[in-house]
């Protein structure tokens, strides 16, 4: 697959999609850290928590792609992206990111962003692992361009995540179907899938898209109300009722 390929590019879009999806938190961790750095460190901090949490994660999914060369691993892996798509469909509860610890040295910052960047993105490396497609120059090129997306624009996708809930939806969907090629592409099917239509392979995909799609809109539906949206709407009622009685 060359940079002329329309895979490649496919790939690289995939890659920067899932980035931006799965990584709104990470820029959030990373101003966490850093908020009690001197002014003139900040900067500083930003960038080598970013570089460090960057360099650990190629290495990480440099891992995961051997790996996922070894039979049913795919399939495994396909699994776990799917269940990824769905709970990217849930309702928040809310992040745990007050607990991240802010450090007034630089490197304790450094440290902080690496070590939360790790714990946090396990979904995204399996992810990006799937969209490479076997690709280690695909991932570092994909996650290069992702990075200033992320840091500088976080807080513009979290908006447009707020106001348009479509875009969540088509990013689990995409994990969805990320999941059923990574699945058909299993090592111990290959014998097997080669007897069939590429056609079919397409619709693998499309079905894990529509199972991610299902399955979590289901279980969003069931998720009960929270306690503050209840009493928030309690107390709107009676107002309502309040108001009636004036008149």
């Amino acid at each position: 697959m060359t940079i002329g390929d329309p895979v490649f590019w496919l790939a690289v879009l995939q890659i920067i999609a899932i980035d931006v999806l799965l990584g709104g938190d990470n820029a959030v961790v990373i101003a966490l850290a850093c908020r009690r750095l001197p002014p003139a460190q900040r900067n500083k901090g930003i960038f080598w928590g970013v570089f460090g949490a960057i360099a650990l994660r190629i290495i990480l999914i440099f891992f995961a792609l051997q790996l996922l060369a070894l039979p049913w691993l795919k399939l495994i892996g396909a699994i776990l992206l799917v269940w990824i798509g769905i709970k990217l469909l849930q309702p928040e509860e809310g992040g745990d990111h007050g607990e991240v610890a802010a450090s007034t040295h630089l490197f304790g910052a450094i440290r902080t962003i690496i070590i939360a960047d790790a714990v946090m993105s396990l979904d995204n490396v399996v992810a990006v692992a799937a969209a490479s497609r076997d690709s280690m120059a695909l991932v570092v090129f994909g996650i290069a361009v992702s990075v200033p997306i992320i840091v500088g624009g976080s807080k513009l996708v979290l908006k447009l995540m707020d106001r348009f809930p479509i875009v969540i939806t088509l990013g689990g969907m995409l994990l969805g179907w990320i999941a059923g090629e990574m699945a058909w592409s299993d090592a111990a099917f290959k014998a097997w899938t080669a007897q069939f239509p590429s056609l079919l392979h397409y619709l693998v995909a499309a079905a894990g898209a529509l199972l991610v799609l299902g399955v979590g809109k289901w279980l969003a539906r069931r998720v009960p109300e929270k306690p503050e949206k209840l009493i928030d709407l309690a107390e709107e009622q009676r107002s309502h009722s309040e108001q009636e009685q004036r008149r």
